[in-house]
């Protein structure tokens, strides 16, 4: 793996092999790394030292299971759209991040007259009311004041992305 001239990673055939596996979900199996290895003819050294060292240069944010949280009882979520201003978007982006029931916060800068609203948190509940209890904290704890609730009525696509094609 190497970055010529600060651009995208380039990755040798062996390497792409390795992450088109690992992009999905990983081997059931004790050994899961050493089956990736026989599967594309390299060692399990080499797996670990690709994933290794793309966790240290940043690449690989985190490695993990990922739970289907419908099915784990996080039945009702909510995409909470604030208006903040550009100067309290990164301060109050963070402080909403640290709530264990938001997954995922973001500033989109707004280009619509009529939308107001530029920062966007994922708010996960057991029950249909939760994601209500976690915006009135936010709203006593910062400076987030002004929202609208985009409730999810029904999931059409939910899917990894797939960086490396097979």
């Amino acid at each position: 793996m190497s970055r010529p001239d600060d651009t995208a990673p380039r990755f040798t055939e062996t390497e792409r092999r390795i992450l088109t596996i690992v992009q999905k979900n990983l081997p059931d199996s004790a050994t899961p790394y050493a089956d990736i290895a026989a599967a594309v003819g390299t060692d399990e050294a080499t797996v670990l030292d690709l994933l290794r060292r793309m966790k240290e240069d940043g690449s690989i944010r985190r490695f993990g299971a990922s739970i289907k949280h419908q099915r784990a009882g996080w039945t009702h979520n909510a995409m909470v759209a604030w208006r903040v201003t550009e100067q309290q978007a990164e301060e109050a982006g963070k402080q909403a991040a640290e709530h264990p029931l938001i997954s995922h916060a973001y500033y989109r800068p707004s280009s619509a007259p009529d939308w107001p609203y530029e920062l966007y948190t994922m708010i996960h509940g057991r029950h249909e009311t939760e994601h209500l209890e976690v915006i009135e904290q936010l709203r006593r704890e910062t400076v987030l004041d002004e929202y609208a609730v985009l409730e999810s009525l029904r999931e059409l696509k939910k899917t990894s992305m797939v960086y490396f094609p097979e």
